[in-house]
Order: structure tokens, then sequence, then C-alpha cells
């Protein structure tokens, strides 16, 4: 049976680094105070007139292009996880299509906020396992300071710009995408989320006046359901399919809060050493956290290797993947 496996993975994120030493002279903050509470101490930052999602997502998959010997006219499809596209249409998969010459892919943008990657991940393994396409790259990425307000400190202490992008192909030795569980809840859509710029608020002077194209987050809420969503999601894969806690060897967890991964990893008995962890360097890239993991960590994995990979984003969305390392 054919299984959709990782073959490639690439990554970038931009050189500014903004430290929570900066964020202190913006907003009423400190390094502690940050650190104790998300595990953050510096996010990167797009920086430059004219430069969106796409600018971050083509250097990742160039690196993929150049490990694979590669011509991105092999490319079948392009699928980016992302809720910051270049444009609301047309889609920043289309647009990246073009930019890099995969002249005979097709794709689209998927919106499913922290959990776009792993979304993208499981659509994505289907068109593998049906035989329809042979290499397909899946993208996840934000360039989340273009919706961030700087002068709130609820939001801005959290995320960064960043993406990461992996090539799945068919493999036959059983390794890959195993199983993936998937969940949302459309009830927690006010909890996080960007109130205005759909069709619901378009936008206007008063719209833009009242800040509503930034990122509103209710942090305690979130935190509440991100714990519980995670934790759970991850466990009942495992039990699923009959897994235990030395059965993994490595949990990648989405990056939005240390307090979160601590406790995903303590409810599913995996330890510290087995946590894919970079967000004291990046922050939360939202779309991009697990690509940017797995391009961190790549050195450190080996064929056969077990991951449990999770996420939880705003609408609420919330999954978790178990993958078989390929390479």
């Amino acid at each position: 049976m054919i299984k959709a496996a990782i073959t490639a993975v690439g990554g970038y994120v931009p050189d500014y680094v903004l430290t929570n030493e900066e964020l202190s002279t913006m907003v009423d903050t400190n390094d502690e105070w940050i650190t104790s509470r998300t595990g953050i101490k510096e996010r990167r930052i797009l920086k430059g007139e004219g430069k969106g999602l796409s600018d971050l997502v083509i250097p990742a998959i160039e690196q993929i292009l150049k490990k694979k010997n590669m011509k991105a006219e092999e490319i079948d499809m392009i699928i980016v996880g992302t809720i910051t596209g270049d444009y609301t249409f047309p889609s920043t998969a289309n647009v990246i299509c073009d930019k890099i010459g995969a002249k005979n892919a097709w794709g689209y943008d998927l919106s499913a906020a922290c959990s776009g990657f792993i979304y993208g991940l499981a659509t994505g393994a289907q068109f593998i396992e049906t035989g329809r396409c042979k290499k397909v790259i899946v993208v996840g990425g934000d360039k989340m300071s273009s919706i961030i307000n700087y002068n709130d400190r609820a939001t801005c202490i959290i995320f960064g710009d960043g993406a990461g992008a992996v090539l799945l192909e068919p493999n036959n030795e059983g390794m890959g995408v195993q199983d993936f569980i998937l969940k949302s809840d459309g009830a927690g859509r006010n909890y996080l989320y960007m109130p205005a710029g759909g069709s619901l608020e378009p936008p206007t002077h008063a719209s833009v006046d009242a800040n509503k194209h930034f990122v509103h987050q209710e942090g305690q809420a979130v935190y509440k359901f991100a714990v519980t969503g995670m934790a759970d999601v991850s466990a009942d894969i495992m039990e699923r399919n009959k897994l235990k806690g030395e059965d993994i060897t490595w949990l990648v967890p989405h990056q939005a809060n240390k307090r979160i991964i601590d406790a995903t990893a303590q409810r599913v008995g995996v330890p510290e050493e087995k946590i894919m962890m970079n967000i004291e360097r990046y922050g939360n890239t939202t779309g991009g956290t697990i690509p940017l993991l797995l391009w961190d960590y790549e050195k450190q994995l080996k064929k056969g290797d077990n991951l449990i990979i999770s996420a939880f984003g705003g609408g609420f969305t919330w999954g978790s993947i178990w993958l078989k390392w390929a390479y």
C-alpha cells in the first residue's frame, strides 16, 4: 500500500531579530514576563516594502529542489497552509507556482490558522496515496507581523514570521503518514480571530481606526482550549494506534506557548529530550512552526522514527498526525 512520505524539508526565517528587550521599548512588558509565560526570547520579522508570504516560502521550496536535484516543473501540486497570503486572492500557492516556474503544478491555500500545516499535510497525503500526484509540496508559513498590533501586549509578544515546506512522495516501505485525527469547532472563533477584512465586515476607515484588522486574542480562553485540545488529540491518536510514550521518537508540537507544549508532552508520556522545540528563537509563526521544527531537527531524524505532530489554532482547529520518518 502506498504511503505519503516526507522526502525533503526546507525552511526560511527572515534576518531581522525582534528581541524581548526591543519589545519592552514598544509595550509595557519585559524579558522575564514574556519568557516565563511563553518561553519566547525572540522572533523573526520580515522587513522591507513589497514583501509578502511568498518571499518567505520560495527560499524554503528552493532548498527542497536543490536537495532533491529536482526541477520546479516536476512538482504536481502545492498546498499552502496560511492566514497571511500575499493577497485575498489569487492564492499564494498560485503566485509561488509562477515565481518558481512550477508550470505543471496546481494548488491552493488552506486556511486553518496554526493547524494549517497539519491540515495541508493530511490533504496532500491523499493525493499521493490515491496515485493522483507523485510530488506534492506542503507549505506552512505566515507573515504574522502584517496583522499584529505592536501596541497590543497580548499578541505582539507571541508571533513572528517564517515558513517551512516539505516534499511528499509515494513510499512502498510503510514510511510516511500513518494516521491523522483532525478537528474543528467554529464556536471558538471569537476567542482568536481577525474581526474585519472579510466579507462580514469589509475594510472601512472606521474598521481600520478601530484596529479591527489585527489579530484579536483572549489569551486565557485560548490557552485553556489549546491545552486540552492538543493534549487530548495527541493521546487519542496514540491510543488508536496502540502507541506508548516509549514508542515515540519525537513529539513535534505547534510552537504557541511552552506551557501548552509541556502539558501535551506530559499527557502522552514523552520526556523533554524527545520534544522538538524552537519557540525561544522564532516565537509562534502560526502555519510555519511545525515545518520549521522539522527543518531545524532534520539532521537528528532517522529512517523509521515515529513522530507525533500536533497543533491547535484559531477558529478553533486542532489535530494530530502519526508519521514515520522516511530517510
